[in-house]
């Protein structure tokens, strides 16, 4: 093994390797994650259950009633609210009226104490009038401190009220600091507002649409952080609970104690160390291996060079018996073509030798079908009046005799020998006089070949005769197709598509293969069987269409049908005048 090739199977090895540890490690890292999501989940849960409760059981109080009626004074539950919260260790605990009003505070004799203040644009305020139950995040629009906040209707002597508590959740902030956890806490908009990371704090997973972001406005909720501003956590949208941000990964789970999200997630750099360094060991053990199998390489190398002469002499005779059995191989094959191409020859000339004997037979019988059609027209002036049955059939001969002539009349044209010359021709007489010349190939065949020919001359720049040669070969092309097939159809159609006159012959025979469709038209290629055809017919067809300007195409599907079409230019409005 060379040295380039070992170092290129070192590197792919290393990228394989990196691939995999790196696959591997992001595994162990998703379950790591999803530990320490338990975790930070149920700390979460124990810290806001903790004060769950606590509105609910301050709003049974006497004081709390009677403050809230107005017919007790608002001092006894301010104290009473204090006493409370410092035992619990609330943040705040608070009484609002059927307004939003705080009318009594834990905080009442602070000079941050909400009394006085409305908070009726909050939603734990509005979730508790219509619920009887709130809960929410929220940056205190009074102190600047952030908490988040439980509530819980009250009734009280016909008055209706909210009481709040709010909890201070930076201690469990501070601990993800403290412990280096990459944690944070959303709410249920995705906005994280604890966070391990101090520029992770305020800023959405996703960009917020403007809806929500006008509701957190209207609710001041992150009042003063620039929220609309924040740049997203997540570079690309999550994958259930996978998510990815710049340079880290992450797992995602809900918080069903806030109704937000909880994420924790891990740098990508020491998962690439990790998988780099494995990478490494496996190209090294590759350069190794390699060593080895290179050393084993050039013992067999020095050992094949003490071959004997002779081994090599006999490799050289073997090599030079199989180039002259391939020699050999290919002048029997150039025999063989040329045995093929000698034959195809001669049966050329026995054709042309047949063409030229046929147009003597027809001058032969043309004279003598012209005196029956005289004579037979002399005896039907004869005959006396009232013969009718003799009329008619002396016209039925006459009709027969004028066929035969017209048969005789179409062959002596087609064996004509045509030149280039050109003129203006109307295509829909040579394309009917083709059809009659294969009528009798057609009856023996059993098929009636079907003609449409449009209402409107077809003018045309070319020759009358050489048309007919190409129509008759297609014909008779279709008929050889169909023969022998159950329900055989043969079609010629002409009509006129746009600048151009359009030939097309259809027949609903055995096809052509798709791998001789492309050959169909060259010389000598033919897909009858041996002796049935010399292979010329299409390729005279399409020489004779060029020399009008004209295009042969030919579509068939194996089993179903071939389609020939020829095209040729109208002529020019010049030219018909």
């Amino acid at each position: 093994m060379t040295t380039a090739r070992a170092l290129i199977l070192a590197g792919l090895m290393a990228a394989l390797v990196w691939v995999l540890a790196h696959a591997r490690a992001v595994d162990v890292a998703r379950q790591e994650l999803d530990q320490t999501l338990l975790l930070t989940t149920r700390a979460v849960a124990a810290e806001i259950d903790r004060l769950r409760a606590l509105p609910d059981v301050v709003g049974q109080d006497a004081r709390i009633r009677r403050a809230l009626s107005g017919a007790g004074p608002l001092q006894d539950a301010d104290r009473y609210l204090e006493t409370v919260a410092g035992h619990v260790g609330a943040d705040v605990l608070y009484l609002l009226d059927a307004t939003g009003e705080t009318i009594a505070a834990s905080n009442w004799n602070r000079p941050e104490s909400f009394v006085g203040q409305n908070y009726a644009f909050r939603p734990y305020f509005q979730d508790a009038l219509a619920t009887g139950h709130g809960r929410y995040y929220a940056i205190g629009v009074t102190t600047g401190v952030p908490g988040y906040f439980l509530s819980a209707r009250v009734e009280g002597a016909g008055a209706a009220g909210v009481v709040v508590v709010k909890l201070d959740l930076s201690p469990l902030q501070d601990t993800w600091r403290a412990a280096e956890a990459d944690v944070a806490l959303t709410d249920e908009h995705g906005v994280a507002f604890l966070s391990a990371r101090p520029e992770w704090q305020y800023r959405p997973l996703a960009p917020l649409p403007p809806d929500v972001l006008e509701r957190l406005v209207g609710a001041r909720t992150y009042e003063g952080v620039g929220l609309e501003a924040a740049a997203p956590l997540l570079s690309e949208p999550p994958r259930g609970a996978d998510a990815r941000g710049e340079g880290w990964i992450a797992r995602i789970a809900p918080v069903s104690a806030t109704g937000g999200q909880v994420v924790a997630a891990r740098s990508l750099q020491g998962i690439r160390l990790l998988a780099g360094a494995w990478a490494a060991l496996a190209a090294l053990a590759t350069l190794a291996v390699a060593a080895i199998l290179q050393g084993v390489e050039q013992r067999r190398q020095i050992v094949a060079m003490r071959l004997s002469q002779s081994e090599r002499l006999e490799a050289m005779v073997i090599e030079r018996t199989a180039d002259l059995g391939r020699e050999i191989e290919a002048r029997k094959l150039a025999e063989t073509d040329l045995r093929t191409a000698q034959e195809a020859l001669i049966h050329t000339e026995k054709m042309a030798a047949m063409g030229r004997m046929s147009a003597a037979i027809v001058h032969e019988i043309s004279q003598p079908l012209a005196a029956m059609e005289a004579t037979l027209s002399a005896a039907e002036l004869g005959i006396p009046a009232g013969e009718a049955k003799t009329l008619a059939r002396i016209g039925k001969a006459r009709d027969m005799i004028r066929r035969m002539q017209r048969t005789t009349k179409h062959l002596k044209s087609f064996a004509r020998k045509d030149t280039v010359d050109v003129s203006l021709i109307d295509l829909r007489a040579p394309v009917k006089s083709s059809l009659d010349l294969v009528l009798p190939r057609a009856k023996t065949v059993g098929v009636t070949p079907a003609l449409r020919l449009p209402p409107d001359p077809a003018p045309v720049m070319a020759g009358s005769v050489r048309i007919e040669q190409v129509v008759a070969n297609l014909l008779l092309n279709a008929l050889d197709a169909v023969e022998g097939r159950p329900g055989p159809e043969v079609e010629v159609a002409l009509a006129v598509e746009g600048a151009r006159a359009a030939i097309t012959v259809r027949d609903n025979g055995a096809g052509i293969a798709a791998e001789d469709l492309p050959r169909v038209a060259d010389p000598f290629f033919s897909t009858k069987l041996s002796g049935e055809g010399l292979g010329l017919g299409l390729a005279i067809c399409k020489a004779i269409l060029a020399d009008f300007g004209g295009t042969l195409d030919i579509r068939s599907i194996p089993q179903e049908g071939t389609q020939v079409s020829v095209s040729l230019p109208l002529a020019e409005q010049d030219e018909r005048t």
